[in-house]
């Protein structure tokens, strides 16, 4: 059994946008995934009942206001980075829920973003960043629900999704 994988779901406007700025800037060969703000990177595969248990709860809120704030360097990639109090306030209970269960790279701390470009060449990377950043203004940033994934190699399986209150 794979690692599982936590994500905010974006509205489909959103989505729609997002991965189509996925599909344009990031290597297609290595492009397994769809857009996505990824919440926990890795939590075991035993912690599956769990996780869709603590998902479930979570969506009975009302959905996280969230913004697209700026741009990220990633080094070899570019990235739009995610504002949202109460998505940070979400991902901060399900952490402290999945305490014991977290690697490393999802205990120590969170960096909110969707990556659409990456494993590219510094100088590609810093070009599509000031070519965003000539034109980019913060945006609303649609979050409809909570999804919960098995990493499989590369691909994602989807396990669950788990839709905020007043959401179909």
């Amino acid at each position: 059994m794979s690692a599982l994988i936590v994500t905010a779901e974006f509205g489909a406007e959103d989505f729609a946008w997002l991965d189509g700025l996925r599909s344009l800037y990031y290597p297609p060969e290595r492009n397994q995934v769809p857009a996505h703000l990824t919440l926990f990177h890795a939590l075991p595969p035993s912690a599956e009942p769990e996780a869709r248990a603590r998902l479930a709860a979570a969506a009975k809120a009302p959905a996280p206001r969230a913004t697209i704030a700026g741009l990220m360097d990633l080094g070899g990639g570019v990235a739009l980075r995610v504002v949202s109090d109460d998505l940070d306030a979400i991902r901060a209970d399900l952490a402290d829920a999945l305490h014991g269960l977290l690697g490393a790279r999802d205990a120590g701390g969170w960096r909110p973003h969707v990556t659409i470009q990456n494993k590219v060449a510094p100088k590609e990377s810093r070009a599509l960043i000031a070519t965003f950043a000539a034109e980019f203004a913060p945006r609303p940033l649609a979050i409809y629900g909570l999804g919960l994934y098995r990493y499989l190699g590369g691909p994602w399986q989807k396990l669950a999704l788990h839709l905020f209150r007043g959401r179909r």
